[in-house]
């Protein structure tokens, strides 16, 4: 929820931007507010808007991702201002929760956004009436209404849109109470009802004039007759009645459950009434208000355009729900009905399928690579997805012989289809009918985050990013990783279309190069990279993670800055040996030295895999082995490796690093061995050099033959407290997240996906291993909570911070920015970074930054990817550092 004190500092930081000479409009109160206001007061009241408007965005931010808030609100802000949304306001809410409701709406009103407001006060008027010694009467479930009850709820209506108006003034919002003159009734029966209204017309005309003048228009259920009779409505009434008549993109309900919930007691996230009325209102569990509600949101549905759509969401929720993809409570739209096709026969019109697949793909030869994926499509097994008016269209593969998994061929979906969540409803099809699917997306594609969503794992390749759901860890996800990291998207051959039309691309701009280089300009300097793609996950481009980084390379500010490429001088692959290489990190460490020019392996130890072929590396055909450690003596003595890593569990890699410092011992040459062990083995033992560039002594690690590779929980831990160590007030606490690949490949609680799945698990509450090394490494004691969740790679680590003096949430960002300036591998961000954006990736994300309003405490956030800068990535730096080499091996 973004607090009252949030949007208070988001107004504050506009508003200290304003020339003092701004007149600054007193908040009016609700009975004393003019019917109109001049345009030029409103102009200069509001002269500040762009500046309050931005720091509100960058708050929302926080919320959703840049891409989500900036669609969403452009969106929202197609129509016009009465046409957004119409939000129904229940009397608890008023009682309860007025607070996150006005923080709420207080948001939407400083990014240029005018709910209409509607609202009830039923609970409160049921404990006055009883405390009248009236007893509140109802039939059919609408309460009759008497005239004293009907006096009572007037004043009471009165007085709680009063409160509202007040409570939103005092937070910077212009509000107007508009209590009468909106809706016009007759009696529902007033033999039966009495005093209450069916609304037969509704006059937009107060409610237009308050948005005009820069007000949120806050309007009361109560209607009157054509002679002027107050009459009682149900504020779900009204609230629809406004609706239909208007037709906004948003329709809420704002409930204190949040939503709508089905038999298990599970939130119901979204429902789409033309693929799932029938079925929900089957259910044993839709019954009583949850079956009321549904049926009377289709019936309003019904009389709306398909933009429209109903929310039921808790108040603290709202920014959530509105400026984000997955939302926060119950979703209701009639959404498009979704259809299939098994053959290119049954699509009624081929010139529109065509036209679909072709857009948004602007390249050369788009049409006829179309034409030939559709005859490819003529000879496959499979189902294609798509709405009538295909703003969506989804073509899914059958599983190959060998595969258990089905591929997600195409997907093409308009702007419309996204914000219509017709991608969800698509999505939601063929995860019924493929209970395991891989499909690849580019890394800078804006809705990655979605992708993201639906996926259990991912992995990142260049600028590619496979997703997978429903495939169990094993071999064959191994397999299919291997293969991803190899090939990227081009693995699934002519399945893809987007690899085709890619490849088309390539063909065309090949022979665009080839025409200009047989001409006049021939000789011209070229203006294209000649890479054919971009390195693999293993490659580190110099400066790659960091690209973005709102600061350069002034590296004076950081006292341990990066060599940089003069330190260089390696001109020789240096030899690898792995011993234990069954792991998780031991395959991405395989993956990093496939893709680096200074690095070579020449042995590959691991008992269970003996024997067989090294798959995914390709410099030279590797055949596992098992090593000894006799083996591993004679190696050394005779000065076959040159960096030896030891991929081991911990406690067990003893005997092999004796068996090195024996055989070193035995000779004389200057050129021995370094030792990297990436278990916790030698993290305390001060004869190693404890390995995490950013932090340790650069020169230290150059110079060293003995490294202790950091955990990866105390990687990220110690990168996010390290520059507020002289600050500290007190105990610093990490609360850690891992991915369960953190757990290894041994069958255990903390890797068994069917029971972390809606799950967390916490494990060595006190006394892990990573506590002692992070405090042990700072010099501070530190405390450290680590869980395991269900996805895959990646931890993201929330730490608190006492601190011993007064600090802002700028100045400990701009201390980050300083002590990390430089480095390639650490990216300093204001938001709180998330473990989607850093899975398969090489480096740290430092964000959050956010202060207590004692500023005496901070909370700051940290990802990284466990098994690259958390284990293999990190193992590489080293090696490159004592070799004295680059990480990426370029000089």
């Amino acid at each position: 929820m973004l607090s009252v004190r949030a949007v208070r500092a988001a107004v504050r930081a506009g508003s200290r931007r304003v020339s003092p000479r701004v007149t600054r409009l007193t908040p009016a109160v609700a009975t004393s507010l003019p019917l109109r206001t001049s345009q030029a007061a409103y102009s200069s009241a509001r002269s500040n808007d762009s500046t309050t408007r931005a720091a509100v965005i960058q708050v929302l931010n926080n919320v959703g991702s840049k891409r989500e808030v900036k669609q969403y609100l452009s969106h929202f802000s197609s129509v016009s201002s009465q046409q957004f949304a119409v939000i129904k306001v229940g009397g608890a809410i008023l009682t309860d929760y007025l607070d996150e409701l006005c923080s709420s709406l207080a948001f939407l009103y400083h990014v240029g956004l005018f709910p209409i407001i509607v609202h009830g006060a039923g609970p409160q008027l049921n404990k006055l009436l009883e405390e009248a010694g009236v007893e509140p009467e109802f039939e059919e479930g609408i309460r009759i209404t008497d005239g004293k009850t009907l006096g009572i709820a007037r004043r009471l209506f009165l007085a709680e849109n009063l409160k509202l108006v007040q409570r939103l003034e005092e937070m910077g919002v212009r509000a107007r109470p508009i209590t009468s003159s909106v809706f016009t009734a007759d009696y529902l029966n007033k033999d039966k009802w009495k005093f209450v209204g069916k609304i037969t017309e509704v006059n937009k005309e107060p409610i237009q004039t308050a948005i005009e003048n820069g007000y949120l228009p806050i309007l009361t259920s109560m209607a009157e007759t054509r002679e002027g009779q107050v009459l009682n409505v149900n504020a779900d009434v009204a609230a629809g009645e406004l609706a239909r008549e208007l037709e906004p993109l948003k329709v809420v309900y704002l409930s204190e459950k949040g939503g709508l919930f089905d038999g298990n007691v599970q939130k119901i996230s979204a429902i789409n009434l033309d693929e799932e009325y029938d079925h929900i209102m089957a259910q044993p569990w839709c019954k009583f208000g949850t079956r009321l509600k549904i049926r009377e949101i289709k019936e309003l549905l019904d009389t709306l355009p398909r933009s429209s759509s109903v929310a039921i969401i808790h108040p603290a929720d709202l920014q959530k729900e509105l400026f984000t993809d997955s939302g926060a409570g119950t979703l209701i739209r009639r959404g498009d009905k979704l259809m299939t096709a098994e053959s290119v026969a049954d699509f009624s019109d081929l010139e529109k399928l065509k036209d679909v697949l072709v857009r948004d793909r602007e390249v050369r030869d788009a049409r006829a690579t179309v034409d030939r994926y559709l005859e490819f499509l003529s000879g496959r097994k499979f189902k294609a997805y798509f709405d009538e008016p295909m703003k969506a269209l989804a073509v899914v593969l059958d599983p190959a012989p060998d595969q258990s998994y089905s591929t997600l061929a195409t997907l093409t979906i308009t702007k419309s289809g996204w914000l219509t969540n017709v991608a969800d409803n698509l999505f939601a099809a063929i995860k019924k009918e493929y209970p395991s699917l891989v499909w690849t997306v580019k890394a800078d594609d804006e809705n990655l985050t979605w992708f993201f969503d639906k996926a259990d794992g991912s992995i990142v390749r260049g600028n590619d990013v496979m997703f997978w759901y429903g495939i169990e860890p094993g071999e064959e996800l191994n397999k299919l990783m291997r293969e991803f990291t190899l090939h990227g998207r081009a693995m699934l051959g002519d399945s893809n279309l987007e690899s085709r039309l890619h490849r088309a691309a390539q063909i065309a701009s090949e022979n665009l190069r080839a025409h200009f280089a047989s001409g006049s300009v021939a000789n011209q300097a070229r203006g294209y990279s000649t890479l054919a793609r971009r390195p693999v996950l293993g490659a580190i481009p110099m400066g790659a993670f960091s690209r973005g980084s709102r600061r350069g390379f002034a590296t004076e500010t950081n006292p341990n800055p990066p060599y940089g490429k003069k330190h260089a001088s390696n001109t020789q692959p240096s030899r690898v040996a792995l011993i234990g290489a069954r792991g998780y990190t031991g395959q991405n460490l395989i993956s990093l030295i496939n893709t680096h020019p200074n690095f070579e392996l020449r042995h590959v130890s691991s008992r269970e895999l003996a024997g067989q072929k090294l798959e995914g590396y390709t410099k030279k055909e590797i055949i596992y082995e098992n090593l000894s450690f006799d083996d591993v003596y004679e190696m050394e003595k005779k000065g076959k490796i040159d960096v030896w890593v030891m991929a081991l569990p911990n406690g067990v890699c003893k005997p092999f690093v004796d068996a090195i410092n024996k055989a070193k011992e035995s000779t004389s040459r200057e050129d021995n061995s370094i030792i990297v062990d990436l278990s916790a083995d030698y993290r305390f033992d001060k004869s190693w050099t404890y390995g995490l560039p950013e932090l340790t002594k650069r020169s230290a690690i150059a110079q060293a033959t003995h490294i202790a590779n950091p955990g990866c929980y105390a990687t990220a831990a110690q990168l996010g407290i390290a520059p507020l160590v002289e600050h500290l007030g007190g105990q610093p606490t990490v609360f850690g997240v891992s991915g369960y690949s953190g757990a290894g490949t041994k069958p255990s609680a903390k890797n068994n996906v069917e029971l972390l799945t809606n799950n967390i698990i916490p494990y060595s509450l006190t006394d892990h291993i990573h506590e002692k090394e992070i405090s042990s490494q700072l010099g501070v004691d530190v405390g450290f909570i680590p869980h395991v969740a269900v996805w895959f790679q990646g931890i993201h680590h929330t730490i608190n911070i006492p601190l011993n003096k007064t600090m802002t949430s700028r100045d400990i960002r701009q201390m980050y920015q300083d002590r990390y300036a430089g480095e390639k591998l650490v990216k300093v961000v204001g938001e709180a970074p998330l473990v989607k954006a850093i899975s398969g990736k090489h480096g740290v994300e430092i964000g959050g930054f956010a202060v207590h309003s004692s500023g005496k405490r901070a909370v700051i956030c940290v990802t990284i990817d466990n098994l690259l800068k958390g284990a293999a990535t990190q193992c590489l730096r080293k090696y490159s550092d004592a070799l004295d080499v680059t990480t990426t091996g370029r000089r």
